[in-house]
């Protein structure tokens, strides 16, 4: 047995001998004895904080600038001549993650650094999520096993001979989880290949790793064992797939579908279309092959199963900016037939000529969007079918978030929607354009009732300074606790955000995993509170577990405001309650109606003290002249004759965003992606 090392912990600023601890120890920094490899090397163990576990991604730079950087167990293994067995200082630095400055504003540890030793250093997380582990790429555990440290996966320091990695999508296909990733670089030359890299990993709990330890990635490679693509085409020409997902097809089979681009470059396609995975030699072929205006928008996004009307449809989050305006229903011939996707749209099929009016593509100014089918919506015309695709891209390019704490407007570029069973809500795991850290690095989570929306508040959850995150995926076959954690990763690059000298090592151009607890407060975001007609010809307030419920998505108005989720309140909240009144209208009151009643949603004090955000307004009760009725505004005034405001605010909300009203209170979720589950409420 190896003699066990002593440990310089941060925190107490002392050395001792370490505690080692089993998988199912409280949590606390785990650090395993070095095996005889790792006698040469000074162990770094870097560890959050909150939970113990080693976080990735750590620079550790020396007073001359040595960057090291920790591995995905959080380890640096440290052996630098002339500077072993002395105190070194170093920097530490990670995103979304710090250590406090000492008394002269550095921030950063002093280790001796003896070969055989360990030092614990404890850093602070900032981010809600939490960083996990590299995915993709070279060296994912390279100082784990430099010192000797047991990993838990099975490739840990080059897999497929993959160096780097772009943007992920997957789907479960005949029982496993099938992954596909776009330009993949490799060892032996600058140039990998640009045809679209896959594998297939087992799902947790039928053979996978625990979503928190990692994944075991079984590559598709070539004779070399370098990853090979899947979607190689005869032309020239880069090859991107997404909207990956399965079907049966009209003999039964169970049949893989993408939508594919061939194009010159980032900016100019070549050509659009359908591609299905052929098990036999293992690539995707193309079935529909168009020019770039043959599909109803350029780029298919992440698909969802949902359920609506009785019928099972594939919904697609588009990304640029990422809304959910698609789907298409889960039959293969419909799923081949681009004329048959269904866009959700406020263009009209019988009036092509407004739809692009003076042969510019313009949206209708109206607000009733529904689905149409793009064959109906396009006609037979090339001329149409490419103005409708610029005006279908122009009426989704509006598409905002709104910063919970800051009010200000958030533009979403890419991300995932998926229905999240413990919130009961669907949610977006998206990354920010243009971002005050950096232009595609900030992520961010929202929460809306339905699919399509209403979307409206976010939360930001991770950040990366002067580096891009972008196209961030949830996995939500990895949820665990009830969906009370969730997974997500992302590409992290310099490109787009900054700067080539500056890259990571290892983890430049690579796929990063992070985990997500719901149930952290700072996720208490404001929902929709919804206007909508009574049956005795009043109007009613209702939030989203109450309009499911009673079937009443047909019946809203407008989303009057939004407020606090009952169960989701924090401190220093005022508890609002919903007094059914004899006259069909209804009283908002902050005075319990009876002692059984529960409360409708939380709000803040009228008078409350809150920080600059535009988005809180007052809460205003109107009251009819005539009738007596009650309604309930943000607005200072009513333009309806015959409204009197009554003085001062109930309570302060949060204002409903300007935009067109997006429901589709019909879909629920196909669990297991084959059965209908409960309603999202």
């Amino acid at each position: 047995m190896p003699t066990i090392p002593r440990v310089y912990s941060s925190d107490a600023n002392r050395w001792a001998q370490p505690t080692l601890r089993g998988p199912s120890a409280a949590p606390g920094p785990q650090i395993s004895p070095a095996g005889e490899p790792g006698s040469e090397y000074f162990t770094i163990g870097v560890f959050d904080r909150q939970t113990g576990r080693g976080v990735p991604l750590v620079e550790l730079r020396t007073t001359n600038s040595i960057r090291l950087f920790t591995d995905s167990n959080g380890i640096v293994a440290f052996r630098e001549p002339g500077l072993m067995d002395r105190e070194v200082f170093f920097f530490v630095a990670s995103h979304g993650y710090e250590v406090p400055k000492d008394g002269f504003g550095y921030r950063g540890v002093r280790l001796k650094t003896t070969p055989g030793q360990i030092a614990v250093v404890m850093i602070d997380r900032l981010n809600i999520a939490e960083r996990l582990y590299r995915v993709t790429g070279q060296g994912i555990y390279r100082d784990s096993i430099l010192t000797g440290r047991p990993v838990a996966v099975q490739d840990p320091v080059l897999n497929g001979q993959v160096m780097g990695q772009d943007s992920v999508d997957t789907c479960i296909y005949r029982g496993r989880l099938f992954w596909i990733w776009g330009d993949t670089g490799k060892p032996s030359y600058p140039l990998g290949h640009f045809a679209m890299a896959g594998a297939v990993s087992d799902l947790p709990g039928r053979g996978g790793l625990d979503p928190a330890v990692g994944v075991n990635l079984k590559y598709f490679v070539d004779q070399d064992s370098f990853s090979r693509p899947l979607c190689r085409l005869k032309e020239s020409g880069l090859v991107w797939l997404d909207g990956l997902l399965t079907v049966q097809d009209n003999e039964g089979r169970e049949r893989m579908v993408a939508k594919f681009a061939r194009l010159k470059d980032l900016g100019h396609a070549l050509e659009r279309g359908i591609v299905v995975f052929n098990d036999a030699t293992q690539s995707f072929e193309p079935v529909v092959r168009t020019d770039p205006n043959g599909l109803p928008y350029p780029d298919f996004g992440h698909a969802l199963r949902v359920t609506a009307e009785g019928r099972e449809y594939w919904y697609f989050a588009l990304p640029f900016p990422l809304t959910v305006r698609m789907r298409v229903e889960a039959k293969w011939d419909t799923v081949i037939d681009p004329n048959r996707y269904e866009v959700l749209t406020s263009l009209k099929p019988e009036d092509r000529r407004q739809n692009t009016e003076d042969g510019a593509a313009r949206a209708a100014l109206s607000s009733d969007f529904r689905w149409v089918r793009f064959g109906d919506l396009v006609g037979k015309s090339s001329t149409t079918r490419a103005q409708i695709i610029a005006a279908l891209q122009r009426e989704k390019k509006d598409t905002r978030f709104y910063d919970v704490e800051s009010g200000k407007a958030i533009t979403p570029h890419g991300g995932s929607v998926y229905f999240n069973a413990h919130r009961r809500k669907w949610i977006a795991i998206f990354v920010q354009a243009g971002g005050s850290s950096s232009y595609l690095g900030e992520v961010w989570y929202a929460e809306a009732d339905t699919p399509v929306g209403p979307w409206a508040y976010a939360r930001k959850v991770a950040t990366h300074n002067k580096y891009s995150f972008y196209n961030p995926k949830q996995h939500p076959y990895f949820d665990q606790d009830g969906g009370r954690t969730i997974y997500f990763e992302g590409t992290y690059s310099w490109t787009f955000s900054g700067s080539e000298e500056r890259a990571t090592p290892r983890y430049d151009y690579n796929q990063i995993m992070y985990r997500l607890n719901l149930d952290d407060p700072r996720l208490a975001l404001p929902a929709p509170v919804y206007q909508v007609r009574s049956e005795r010809g009043g109007r009613d307030y209702l939030m989203g577990g109450a309009m499911a419920q009673m079937g009443k998505w047909e019946s809203v108005e407008s989303i009057a405001f939004y407020a606090i989720k009952p169960g989701r309140a924090t401190d220093g909240l005022t508890t609002i309650y919903a007094d059914r009144l004899s006259d069909g209208s209804t009283r908002l009151t902050a005075d319990s109606p009876a002692a059984e009643a529960k409360p409708l949603f939380y709000a803040l004090p009228s008078a409350a003290q809150t920080t600059r955000n535009e988005c809180l307004v007052p809460l205003y009760e109107y009251r009819h002249a005539n009738s007596g009725r009650r309604l309930y505004s943000t607005q200072s005034q009513l333009d309806e004759a015959g409204w009197s405001r009554q003085e001062g605010p109930l309570c302060q909300v949060y204002r409903t965003p300007p935009g067109p009203l997006l429901l589709d209170g019909q879909a629920i979720l196909v669990s297991g992606y084959g059965r209908a589950s409960r309603r999202a409420r």
